[in-house]
């Protein structure tokens, strides 16, 4: 049996209520976490078991000063990332802050994948991120915009996304202006918006025309300067409609496209264009590809077993109907 004392402050915020987040640790490792005051003892059969629990806790704790909220969802990523030997890149992905927000709040990275994103969209002219629900591919790209924008690198923000289900020629048949128009597939990119400027500041930035809305079947024939562009759910848009959207980029703006090609919703799978687009333009300079994953999602925990179930599901599917076209071929 191994042991590991030592001092820990904090201990409500980091334990959690009635010690959830120590429990979580304990099935993790396993190891058995008592605490007495600021006194800590862990008991493990194994020392690196007994270490690694150490670790979560300690970083916990940093994570704490820094002014990181300690929740369920922070301790299971500083688990993967101790795990995976990455702490110290989660630490410094988690500290940089992309924007202060509505109500003086900071916007943070939480993953390392995230903080790439983020380092593309700052160097980079036009970035594309695929990644699966939850990563942050469009809560980040609005982040990064509102922070060019008060920064003064760009002078507005305009927001596009495929209007799919009522199909983009259609939405003449709609009811209201074209901002009602849209609104409902827009609605995403708002809410972004609206969490970090503040409702009212963001409606005033519409009636002024810094942030703008603009359905891709209207874009084309614009040129867009001085903007930061977001293209969400990419993957319902087909190359020849990226291609014009991509051809929209005008002086000192930048643009990013996002999307999940796990949940294209197009009539016919194999019309979306958005990673066509990425193998097309990866070789330019000025263009940066990312990739998320599983890794990389904040929303809740589940989401992300969500996802690996998904992928599981996917990847078997593929198996089995490889299998069968190998059979196929056996038995001509």
């Amino acid at each position: 049996m191994q042991e590991l004392e030592f001092t820990l402050e904090q201990q409500m915020a980091i334990f959690g209520v009635q010690d959830k987040n120590i429990r979580v640790i304990e099935q993790a490792f396993p190891v058995s976490i008592r605490a007495r005051n600021a006194h800590i003892e862990i008991t493990g059969e194994t020392e690196t078991a007994v270490q690694n629990a150490a670790d979560v806790l300690n970083n916990l704790k940093i994570l704490y000063e820094n002014k990181e909220e300690i929740t369920i969802d922070v301790v299971y990523r500083v688990l993967e990332s101790v795990r995976e030997g990455e702490m110290n890149e989660t630490l410094s992905a988690m500290s940089d802050i992309v924007v202060i927000a509505h109500s003086n709040r900071p916007v943070k990275c939480k993953t390392i994948g995230q903080k790439n994103y983020i380092k593309a969209l700052q160097q980079n002219t036009v970035t594309l991120c695929i990644g699966p629900a939850g990563t942050g591919k469009t809560y980040l790209a609005v982040a990064q915009a509102v922070a060019d924008l008060k920064d003064g690198k760009v002078e507005r923000i305009i927001m596009s996304r495929p209007a799919i289900e009522a199909g983009e020629e259609r939405l003449g048949f709609l009811p209201g202006d074209l901002a009602q128009k849209v609104d409902p597939y827009l609605r995403p990119l708002y809410d972004a918006l609206n969490d970090m400027l503040g409702a009212e500041s963001v409606q005033k930035y519409v009636e002024r025309g810094i942030i703008e809305i603009a359905p891709l079947a209207y874009m084309r024939g614009r040129t867009l300067n001085r903007a930061s562009i977001i293209i969400d759910e990419s993957q319902n848009a087909s190359l020849s409609t990226l291609k014009m959207a991509l051809t929209r980029l005008g002086e000192n703006s930048k643009m990013v496209l996002t999307g999940d090609i796990t949940q294209i919703d197009l009539p016919k799978k194999e019309d979306s264009g958005l990673e066509k687009c990425a193998s097309i333009l990866t070789s330019i300079e000025g263009v940066a590809v990312i990739r998320l994953n599983n890794r990389d999602v904040v929303r809740n925990r589940l989401v992300k077993d969500i996802v690996k179930a998904f992928e599981k599901a996917e990847n078997e599917k593929k198996l089995y109907a490889s299998s069968r076209q190998t059979s196929r071929g056996k038995r001509k």
